[in-house]
C-alpha cells in the first residue's frame, strides 16, 4: 500500500491534517491515544494507507473526520490543550508524504479558541458546496433580495460593457 500525501497544521487545542486524495472511497480513519491511522482507495483502485506515531496524545474520542470530493479533513482533539506540536510525529524523521500547511499555519499563542468552531463551519461549508440547490435555501429578507438583485444587475451590466467594447466579430 502506498501512502496519501498530506498536509497539517497545530493549533492551541487541536491538530488538523487534510489528506490530499480526490474522489476517496472506503475511508477509514482510526484515533487511538497515541496514534492516528488513515486509509482509503484512492483514484483507480489505489490502496493508500497512513500510520502515524503522533508527538503528543489525543483525545480520540473528540476526534473527528470529514470527507469531500477532493480530500479527507482530520482533526485531533489535544489531550494537553495549549502545547505546541513542533511536529505531527513522535520521531524526528521526514516522512516523504507529509508537509506542513503553511497557508493555515500561524502563531496560536496570540489566537482566541475558535477552531473547533471554525472545523464544524469548515465542514458544513464543505458538505454544502456545489450544490445546484444552494439559492433556494437561502431565507433572504428584502436586504437580502435585493443583494441577490443587484449581483444579478451586475452580471448583467458587465456582459454588456464586454460585448459591446469586443463586440462579436464575424
Amino acid at each position: 500500500m502506498l501512502p496519501a500525501i498530506a498536509k497539517w497544521y497545530d493549533r492551541r487545542d487541536s491538530v488538523f491534517i487534510e489528506f490530499c486524495v480526490a474522489d476517496s472511497k472506503d475511508v477509514k480513519v482510526n484515533f487511538d491515544k497515541t496514534k492516528f491511522g488513515f486509509s482509503c482507495v484512492g483514484p483507480d483502485d489505489t490502496k493508500l494507507e497512513n500510520q502515524v506515531d503522533l508527538f503528543d496524545a489525543i483525545d480520540e474520542n473528540a476526534s473527528k473526520h470529514n470527507r469531500t470530493d477532493r480530500s479527507v479533513s482530520c482533526y485531533l482533539r489535544k489531550a494537553q490543550p495549549g502545547k505546541a506540536w513542533p511536529r505531527l510525529t513522535k520521531d524526528k524523521a521526514k516522512l516523504s508524504w507529509l508537509s506542513v500547511d503553511f497557508n493555515n499555519w500561524k502563531d496560536w499563542e496570540d489566537d482566541s479558541e475558535e477552531e473547533m468552531g471554525n472545523f464544524d463551519q469548515f465542514s458544513n461549508m464543505m458538505d454544502n458546496m456545489g450544490r445546484e440547490d444552494d439559492l433556494d435555501n437561502l431565507d433572504l429578507d428584502a436586504d437580502g433580495a435585493d443583494d441577490v438583485r443587484l449581483y444579478e444587475f451586475l452580471f448583467d451590466f458587465l456582459c454588456f460593457i464586454r460585448f459591446s467594447i469586443f463586440g462579436v466579430h464575424k
